[in-house]
């Protein structure tokens, strides 16, 4: 009865099954390890930023450029504020409110972005404390540029005058007349009544949508595999059952069906 398994069309369908099944479990495994991947980054960001809290602060210029390995470790810099922006829509303790974004004008030449602390309710340049004057010396956790979509960064457009949706040198550099770092630092004590702003997981690290999207995809791949299966016993199942029928001459056999030839 399973002699048709022999047939060119089953070994078609049978070496299809044989790749198909381990192509999809290997494809299932793989986006697995890269959501595993992720979740490891997230927890080892988040220590990492904990920890940095603790360590000594070290000189900006010998942690730069920021990366996985330097993000939420605690940077000092010297210089004198500058030109002092607002960023909208940032959210603490569950409490929506604004940044003040303050330049450190540096002995480089250079500017650092610091945010000096964080306010509640909608940006308001009237309630934002001004800066110390003179030279200062900041320390506190360093961040990577951000870019819209990072940390529910958005890309807003038409904000007031003074105010910038992003933390970064693309957005900072038609605001402000010199050069900037490709980084920002975030106070460990926030100035002048405001909140500090803790220090996050660099980009990438998070379980983000990314990171459940190789979920969805585990699922999918594995999905894949098991309908292969359904499908070849399904196949089989009726091929079975059309060769009873065949043998009980209750549906033609292949020369019966196979059309006439006229003469």
């Amino acid at each position: 009865m399973y002699r048709f398994l022999l047939t060119s069309r089953w070994w078609g369908i049978n070496v299809f099954v044989l790749l198909a099944i381990p192509f999809c479990v290997f494809m299932g495994s793989w986006q697995l390890s890269r959501f595993e991947g992720r979740v490891q980054d997230h927890r080892a960001a988040t220590e990492q930023a904990v920890s940095g809290r603790h360590e000594a602060a070290r000189p900006l210029d010998g942690m730069l450029p920021v990366d996985k390995g330097t993000s939420g470790r605690r940077v000092t810099a010297s210089g004198r504020y500058g030109e002092q922006l607002l960023v909208p829509g940032r959210e603490l303790d569950g409490r929506r409110g604004f940044y003040v974004l303050t330049l450190l004008r540096t002995d480089s030449g250079r500017a650092l972005p610091v945010v000096r602390g964080w306010l509640p309710g909608p940006a308001d340049t009237a309630r934002a404390p001004a800066p110390p004057t003179g030279r200062v010396t900041v320390t506190g956790a360093l961040q990577a540029s951000e870019t819209p979509g990072d940390n529910g960064v958005g890309a807003q457009s038409g904000l007031p005058a003074g105010q910038t949706p992003a933390i970064s040198s693309a957005s900072l550099v038609n605001l402000v007349p010199y050069k900037l770092y490709d980084a920002w630092v975030t106070l460990d004590e926030a100035d002048a009544g405001m909140k500090a702003v803790p220090a996050t997981a660099p980009s990438g690290t998070g379980l983000d949508l990314k990171a459940f999207q190789n979920l969805g995809y585990t699922g999918e791949w594995f999905v894949f595999a098991g309908f292969v299966v359904f499908m070849w016993f399904r196949l089989l199942r009726r091929e079975i059952e059309f060769q009873r029928d065949a043998a009980l001459g209750l549906v033609p056999d292949e020369a019966e069906r196979a059309p006439a030839v006229s003469g």
